[in-house]
């Protein structure tokens, strides 16, 4: 079973998306701020992460760009999911390495898809 980590600082939207991948047949684990998805990186490797830019201490960009140094991590599939929609803040997360950006409110169904053909490709 895959594992994925779902990275927010909103306990509602962290609840929704366990429930959700869970549904969707996945192993989930939750981190609430950036230097605990790190340290759950560290723990154990998820097969990928579903990552908030907006995190109390690090933020997501900086754990993307952290994840993407280490060569542990560099392959780790690793989709932005966040409120910040502007093409700006879109181009900065691609090019810090990460496989998708999702704006949010967005489609569970889309999000469930996504999530499934990224790990099909690592697979």
């Amino acid at each position: 079973m895959a594992k994925v980590l779902v990275v927010d600082d909103e306990p509602n939207i962290i609840i929704s998306i366990e429930f959700l991948m869970q549904q969707a047949g996945f192993d989930v684990v939750t981190a609430e701020d950036g230097e605990s998805a790190l340290a759950r990186v560290a723990e154990g490797a998820p097969d990928l992460v579903l990552l908030d830019i907006s995190l109390p201490g690090i933020s997501g960009f900086d754990v993307l760009e952290q994840l993407r140094a280490d060569s542990d991590h560099a392959r780790l599939p690793i989709i932005m999911l966040t409120a910040h929609g502007r093409e700006v803040e879109r181009e900065k997360g691609m090019a810090l390495g990460a496989d998708d950006y999702i704006t949010k409110p967005f489609s569970t169904q889309a999000l469930v898809e996504k999530v499934k053909s990224l790990l099909a490709e690592v697979s």
